[in-house]
């Protein structure tokens, strides 16, 4: 059963990473040639849900983690081709995380880990406001509501979750600039998107914890 439900997931994560490249399209302006592979979104769905699955098949709140990562493949899309976070995903990823979650606790009938869940969203967002507001800081508001909108599934999974998906997109991303450096693809001073690494940090986060 559980073998069947990864591979159900996965399949599904691919359908999600595929539809995500025209819808994260229709929110915002691409440049012609600049169109996401599609392929390379279903994988990556195929991943996301495959490796929720896999991890959290007992959890009921595996369908609130689903449909955080299919909007979240969307918003990847929107980040990496125009730098943005459009607000009426984020808000979809954090209204329809807040219902699952609300879902999942009636059935656990523990309501203090919805409170937690409530934590974890407030301090994701102070957090990343604070880092915002500092001087030179490259973060944008989006990157904060969106970071707020994952703290809420995070912290329902409890403090190791949320320490860890609130210090993991930092490595993430810091490695892709390195690697973009490399590889000469940026400049020290490129605008880098950020988005992606928080959805990779909370996702990484809710499968290894």
């Amino acid at each position: 059963m559980s073998a069947l439900l990864v591979t159900g997931a996965a399949l599904l994560g691919a359908s999600a990473g595929w539809v995500a490249v025209p819808v994260g399209r229709s929110f915002v302006t691409v440049p012609a040639g600049d169109a996401p592979r599609r392929g390379a979104f279903a994988l990556a769905g195929a991943v996301a849900f495959g490796g929720l699955a896999a991890t959290r098949a007992a959890d009921p709140a595996l369908p609130a983690l689903l449909l955080v990562a299919a909007v979240g493949l969307a918003l990847a899309v929107t980040d990496v081709t125009a730098l943005r976070l459009p607000d009426p995903l984020v808000g979809m990823v954090a209204l329809g995380g807040g219902l699952g979650l609300t879902a999942a606790t009636a059935a656990t009938g523990e309501p203090r880990r919805l409170a937690v869940a409530a934590a974890g969203a407030a301090l994701s967002f102070l957090g990343y406001a604070l880092l915002a507001l500092l001087p030179r800081a490259r973060l944008g508001f989006g990157d904060v509501k969106l970071a707020a909108a994952l703290g809420l599934p995070l912290g329902w999974l409890g403090w190791p979750a949320l320490r860890l998906g609130l210090l993991l997109p930092h490595v993430l991303a810091g490695v892709a600039v390195l690697v973009l450096l490399a590889a000469g693809r940026v400049r020290r001073d490129t605008p880098v998107p950020f988005g992606p690494a928080l959805l990779g940090g909370a996702w990484l986060a809710a499968v290894l914890t």
